[in-house]
This record gives structure tokens, C-alpha cells and sequence, in this order.
């Protein structure tokens, strides 16, 4: 039986709302979308709040939106609402969404840069599966220009190099040329500055000159891609990089009026046609590709891919290597010892399959574990000596593809305890979390700290094991003749939480 489920973006430019069917064969099909304009990020990128006048729009907006969903059979209960960085800078932030609450009844969650990203991959890679543009080991970047910010990700031969979301967005842009009584060629200057200052360290994941795929993700590209370009499948345009810049170079004299009527949009979309286009046209300047791809889809599909019950398998699959991939990358970026993370990453998993049926966690924690057995070490990058504080720091403070700021904590955590017979339960900065979290740090660091203990060398030695647990004891069996006396001096020296949280004695052999 079909599944309907709905969705709400409270963006910098407007409110939006889509509602889709999920299928049995866990397809979706969109049956409804609404866009509402609300100056959000105009409020908050200007005074630092949002305004009485503002709060009152996106109530108005909601209570519309509730009484569309009612038609569906939905309630605000029913429906997922997000906010992204508008609401999130906003000053007054907890009191404009306790109102919401209060006064509609949508309970709304407040997503970062990360997390906008991961949720618009998972809308790009499902738009794209019929067109193997992502699976082609291909190197690609994908761009989303919004009203708050550019959201940009990268990707190595079909793996995540990296993911940011960078305070350029159209509303601010406008915002600043306001400021400044500045014209279309003043914000031209300011986002080449701002290209131009980010571009060593974007480079530095992935050469732009090497670039194969650039895949566009927004309004405004899809209107340039139906005056320009040509559909190429159901959900994807592709327009050619020199009539992109022909029709680029033909709206900058149109007034937003103008805009308007030619091309039937509204005058919120209007207001930042230029400048979301002068961003892209920037960024498509640093690489060498010919065409653009315009892939018709947002953030409020990767929200309803996210809620389907069983998701395409091979769709998360993708996902799951793209957060190891990223994680893994930014462990080169600070010279960290890849075939130990790597080691340490297969050993951890390899355990958590042999308590799968007690450990009582799922498939996220799993690559949770994975992450930080990747990332644990990234500290010894300033200092050997108490490593794990420094690893816990650089991770707390990155951006990782793929991890919201709770999967960040829950990381940085285990890369801090993962050394030691320091006991997590004495540090108040533990012992705050929620239960349901404590735990999982618990259980993944014990893991971590055993699959740790095995390439105390980082060399590597025990090159295949197999786990099997009988009563009260672990036995780790091992290929070759390989003596185990630092592993097994490392085990007795980590092994003591292991023991105590899942109570089987640990033998090596």
C-alpha cells in the first residue's frame, strides 16, 4: 500500500512545502508542491532577528500549508519541517520556532550546512540513477546557491573529496549591494574576491581544472536550462557552457520586472536570478568542463528519500561510501596514516558484525564507527603526545560529509576516549549527553579501542581474523604465525571497557 509523506523547507527566501507518494516498490512520485515567499533571510542577514511582521508571514503561510496537507489525510505532526541558515543565525531563533509550534502545530528541526548537503545529495544521486553520471568514477561538483548560502560538494573519481557551505548566498549578496549602494558588476567583484580566497583550499581536495561533471541544483539554473539548454532525462537538463554564458550575458540587463514576465517566475525568484547565476558562472570559470547539468530536484526531495521505509539499496550504499570517503580525505589533508585508518576501520566492522545480535544498534552507528575509526588518530597531525584530545578537537570542529552535529559529537567523543583507562562516566562533558547517546559511545568506543589494539605496530601483521563468541568469552583467531605480544599487551590494556560493557573475556589466538 502507497505511503504518503510531506515535507517543509523553511527557507531565507520562502516557505515550501512537497508532498510525495511512496510507493510499494519504494519509488516516489511528487503529487504535491506549494512555494510561499517570505523575507527571512532579508530580517536576519540585515538585523540579526527575524521580524514580528516576518514571524507572522511564515504563521500565515503554515496555517495555508496545514490546511493543504489536511486534504491529504496529513497533520503537522505528520510532516518532517526543516529550517535551514536564515532561521538557524537568527538571534531570536528559539522563540520564533516555539511560536510556530504553538500557533500551527509544525515541530520544526534546524539543519546545518552539512546536513543540507548530505540531504541534497541523496536528491541528487536519486535524480542522476538513471543517468550514471555520479557512478562513472568521474570526478564532479555539484552546486546549490541558495538565498543564505552556496553549498558545494566534491568528488574524486566517485568518491566524496569534500562538502562545505559557504556564507554566499543571494539574499546576503543583495544584502551587502544594499549596503553599499553597489551594482550587478560591485557583487561580480565581491563573489570573484570571495572565490578567490577560497579556491587554494577547495583545490587543495580536488583540482577544479580536472573537474569532468558540473551538476547544478537550483531554480534558477532550471530556468536557464529551459531558455537554454535541452532535457536529456525525466529530472535533468543539460544546457552547453557557451550558451549558458550567452543567456547569462542576455538577463543582466533585464529588470526584475522584465524577469517577471519573460519568464514567468515570481518576483522573489526574480530578485536573485542575476546574482544566483553570476555565482555558478564563477565557479563553472575555474573548471574546464563544457556543459552544465541541472538536475531538478532540492533539498525537499532528499527529505522525502530520507523518510521512505526502505530506501534504494544501492542509493545508500552510495551514500555510505561517500561519508567514509569524505571522512578518509580529510584525514589526508592532515597526513594521517591511511593504511592504519583503514585497518582499523575493516577490524571494527568485522567486530560490531560478531555482536550484532546484543549490541542493539543499527546501521547509522555502524558507520559512525567507521568514521571515527578512520579519524581517531588525526590528532597525532599536532601532537603524538595526547593525540586523542587533539583528534577529538579537529573533529569536533570539521566539516564531514554526511554527519549532522550530533553524529559529530558522538565521533569526536570515541576519538577522544579511544586511548587511556581514563573512565568516560567522571567527565561532566560526558555524562550531559542523553542517555541513548552515552551509550553508543560506550559501545563504539570498547570496539575501537580492541580493533586499535590489533595494529598496535601499524604495521598491519594480523592480516585476516574471525571472531566468535561462546559463553562468556571473544576469541579472535588469526592467520599465519605471527607471535601477538604487543597486541596482546594493547588488548590487556584496552580491553578493560570492552569486558565491562558487553562482559566477554578477550582471547587472542
Amino acid at each position: 500500500m502507497a505511503t504518503l509523506v510531506a515535507v517543509i523547507e523553511i527557507g531565507s527566501t520562502g516557505v515550501r512545502l512537497l508532498v510525495a507518494e511512496i510507493t510499494d516498490e519504494h519509488n516516489k512520485n511528487i503529487l504535491d508542491s506549494s512555494e510561499l515567499p517570505v523575507p527571512i533571510g532579508q530580517d536576519v542577514f540585515t538585523t540579526g532577528t527575524v521580524s514580528r511582521d516576518t514571524i507572522t508571514q511564515v504563521i500565515h503561510h503554515l496555517t495555508r500549508f496545514k490546511e493543504q496537507l489536511s486534504a491529504w489525510g496529513l497533520t503537522p505532526q505528520q510532516t518532517r519541517t526543516i529550517a535551514t541558515r536564515a532561521i538557524r543565525e537568527a538571534k531570536n531563533r528559539d522563540p520564533v520556532l516555539d511560536r510556530i509550534y504553538v500557533k500551527t502545530g509544525f515541530r520544526v528541526s534546524v539543519i546545518d550546512g552539512i546536513e543540507n548537503n548530505r540531504l541534497t545529495y541523496l536528491a541528487v544521486a536519486d535524480c542522476l540513477k538513471t543517468t550514471p553520471v555520479l557512478s562513472k568514477g568521474q570526478n564532479a561538483l555539484i552546486l546549490e546557491v541558495s538565498g543564505g548560502s552556496t553549498d558545494l560538494m566534491l568528488i574524486e573519481k566517485g568518491r566524496m573529496a569534500g562538502a562545505h557551505s559557504m556564507r554566499l548566498g543571494t539574499v546576503l549578496i543583495q544584502q551587502q549591494m544594499r549596503t553599499m549602494l553597489g551594482s550587478l558588476e560591485d557583487a561580480r567583484r565581491y563573489v570573484e574576491e570571495f572565490i578567490s580566497n577560497t579556491k587554494g583550499s577547495l583545490n587543495n581536495e580536488l583540482d577544479f581544472k580536472k573537474i569532468k561533471q558540473f551538476i547544478a541544483v537550483s531554480t534558477e539554473t532550471r530556468i536557464a536550462a529551459i531558455h537554454a539548454g535541452r532535457p536529456i532525462s525525466t529530472f535533468l537538463w543539460e544546457i552547453k557552457r557557451n550558451d549558458f554564458e550567452i543567456f547569462i550575458d542576455t538577463i543582466q540587463n533585464y529588470s526584475i520586472e522584465e524577469c517577471v514576465a519573460r519568464f514567468k517566475i515570481s518576483y522573489s525568484d526574480a530578485q536573485s536570478l542575476h546574482i544566483s547565476l553570476l555565482i555558478y558562472q564563477l565557479f563553472l570559470k575555474l573548471t574546464n568542463v563544457e556543459r552544465l547539468l541541472v538536475a531538478e530536484t532540492s533539498i525537499r526531495e532528499g527529505l522525502v528519500i530520507e523518510q521512505m521505509a526502505a530506501p534504494d539499496t544501492s542509493l545508500l550504499q552510495n551514500f555510505h561510501k561517500q561519508i567514509t570517503a569524505s571522512a578518509m580525505n580529510h584525514l589526508r589533508k592532515y597526513r594521517g596514516d591511511e593504511r592504519h585508518a583503514e585497518y582499523v576501520r575493516k577490524i571494527s566492522v568485522t567486530l560490531f558484525n560478531a555482536l550484532q545480535s546484543e549490541i542493539a544498534l543499527d546501521d547509522r552507528a555502524r558507520m559512525l564507527l567507521e568514521v571515527a575509526a578512520i579519524l581517531h588518530d588525526i590528532g597525532i597531525f599536532i601532537a603524538l603526545d595526547n593525540h586523542n584530545l587533539h583528534s577529538s578537537y579537529i573533529i569536533q570542529n570539521s566539516e564531514i560529509f554526511g554527519l549532522s552535529p550530533e553524529d559529530i559529537t558522538i565521533v569526536s567523543q570515541i576519538a577522544y576516549y579511544h586511548r587511556g583507562t581514563h573512565n568516560p562516566q567522571d567527565d561532566i562533558q560526558f555524562t550531559v549527553l542523553p542517555r541513548d547517546t552515552r551509550m553508543i559511545i560506550l559501545k563504539l568506543t570498547a570496539i575501537l579501542r580492541i580493533a586499535d589494539a590489533l595494529d598496535r605496530s601499524h604495521q598491519q601483521r594480523i592480516k585476516n581474523c574471525t571472531v566468535r563468541l561462546y559463553k562468556d568469552t571473544m576469541t579472535i583467531h588469526t592467520e599465519g604465525n605471527h607471535r601477538f605480544v604487543l597486541e596482546k599487551q594493547a588488548l590487556a590494556q584496552k580491553g578493560d571497557m570492552f569486558e565491562a560493557i558487553f562482559g566477554y573475556k578477550l582471547i587472542i589466538m
